[in-house]
Order: C-alpha cells, then sequence, then structure tokens
C-alpha cells in the first residue's frame, strides 16, 4: 500500500483532489508525540516542517532544507513526480508550521521540483528523493528566513536517532515520533515510529534537533520502500547517498 502517491494526472488533467490509496489513519486532531526516554522536545508546530497541498488538499510532507538562495525544499520524489517517464506535478503550495487549518507563514508556491533521473525514469525506490523551491508572491523574504532551515547530511550512515514529522492526510496536525533509524537494504533506512499513515511521505528524519527551534540534520525523508511502507508503524527513507547530494548541490548552486 503506498504512504502517499500524489496522482499527478488526476490533478494535472482533471483537477481532481490529489487522491490516496487507503490505509488506517488517525481520527483525532490533536497534536500527537511519541517521546523515548532522553530524546529532545521539538517545538510542537516546527515552521521548517509542513504540508504540501493540491487543489486545496494536503497530502505529503515537506522540509526546508539550507541553501544559498534559501528556498529549499526537501521531500519524497513521488510527492512531486508520478515516476515511470510520467510528469511533475503542478498547482502545489508549501505551509510551513501547518496546523488546525491555520498556516501561520501563509502558503508558498512551490516550483522547479527536480527528482533523480532514475525515479523519473522507472520509479527507482533507492532514488525516491525530491527537491523544489518555495517563493510566497509580495514577500521579499526567503522561505529559509522566515522557518529557519535543517542542513541535510549524505552517506552518514544508517543508524541515528532521529525526530520523525509528518502530516497523516486525515487529521489537521503533524505526528512527530522520536526513534532509531536502521538499514533495512543497501540503500534503504527503516525506522519503528508508530502512526506515520498516508499523508506523511516526506517527512524529514532528523538528526539532533534543537530543543529550542527543532532544527537539526535531515537524514532521511519517508519513501522508498513501498513509497514509504504498508505498515503505519514503520516507516522506510531512501539512502541519502551520492545521487542525492549531487541533486541537492545542482539545487544549492541556484544562488
Amino acid at each position: 500500500m503506498r504512504r502517499a502517491l500524489l496522482l499527478v494526472l488526476c490533478v494535472v488533467l482533471t483537477g481532481c483532489s490529489a487522491a490516496s490509496n487507503p490505509a488506517e489513519t488517525a481520527d483525532d486532531d490533536t497534536a500527537t508525540t511519541v517521546q523515548v526516554e532522553g530524546a529532545p522536545a521539538a517545538p510542537r508546530y516546527n515552521p521548517a516542517i509542513g504540508a504540501l497541498f493540491a487543489d486545496g488538499t494536503h497530502y505529503c510532507t515537506a522540509s526546508v532544507v539550507h541553501s544559498g538562495p534559501g528556498d529549499l525544499l526537501l521531500t519524497a520524489a513521488h510527492c512531486l513526480h508520478d515516476g515511470e517517464g510520467g510528469e511533475y506535478a503542478t498547482g502545489i503550495s508549501f505551509a510551513p508550521g501547518y496546523h488546525d487549518g491555520v498556516a501561520p507563514y501563509g502558503y508558498w508556491e512551490v516550483t522547479d521540483p527536480q527528482v533523480p533521473a532514475g525515479w523519473a525514469d522507472s520509479s527507482d525506490p533507492d532514488l525516491d528523493v525530491g527537491f523544489a523551491t518555495a517563493h510566497q508572491a509580495g514577500n521579499t523574504k526567503t522561505l529559509e528566513s522566515v522557518t529557519g532551515a535543517n542542513t541535510l547530511l549524505a552517506s552518514g550512515g544508517f543508524a541515528h536517532t532521529i525526530t520523525l514529522t509528518g502530516y497523516p492526510d486525515a487529521r489537521e496536525t503533524p505526528i512527530v515520533c522520536h526513534g532509531t533509524s536502521s538499514q533495512a537494504d543497501t540503500y534503504q533506512m527503516r525506522v519503528d515510529c508508530a502512526g506515520f499513515t498516508t499523508g506523511t511521505s516526506g517527512g524529514p528524519w532528523v538528526v539532533d534537533p534543537d530543543p529550542a527551534t527543532g532544527l537539526g540534520t535531515v537524514v532521511g525523508v519517508i519513501g522508498g520502500y513501498l513509497y514509504g511502507g504498508d505498515d503505519p508503524d514503520t516507516s522506510y527513507s531512501s539512502y541519502f547517498d551520492t545521487d542525492v547530494a549531487t541533486l541537492y548541490r545542482k539545487m544549492d548552486a541556484r544562488g
């Protein structure tokens, strides 16, 4: 079962809501944190993490990563491109720190999506990582200057103590979990965190978050194997290797 696959052709050609396959869902809208002993607390609504919207509905999660231009988003490739020779999505917006139907920093237009060639050509689950830029009409400030940003670490190994955040599409607040990642396959990571249902794809795996800001180093995003997993209690990420690092450097060099 796909964690949160954006039906690009549906959005682009017919204008319907971005749909996803059925999955177990969380019923309440209270902010949920699953805490392990000794793990740092993060802000309840982290402004550097938010929901991606298409046709008025949030369907995936994204986060701000540091870049020269200060406008860079990180998410799963399948949130931006339907793979296997398909197309990029259009009409996407990003709401940083989104909660309870409120976008405290407004909606930012998502442009210039980029995914690895291996994803665009064949939906390679080892390359389910994508970047895009975000801008807000009439705002002279960069996204990063408003929200802050995580740094990105590639080829940093598989075992980390992480803070995982995502937006289930059946609720209006994020779910947050602190857990330990491990290697699931040659280029796949996994973490056991309960309740990460449809819509959490693209949610960042953050190492050493600052207790005051929640910002840290991102080493993965929900995606990869089975689009992030078919069990809401186990999530996957494509390993950030040289392909991801190369694409990141390309986006960063725009400045």
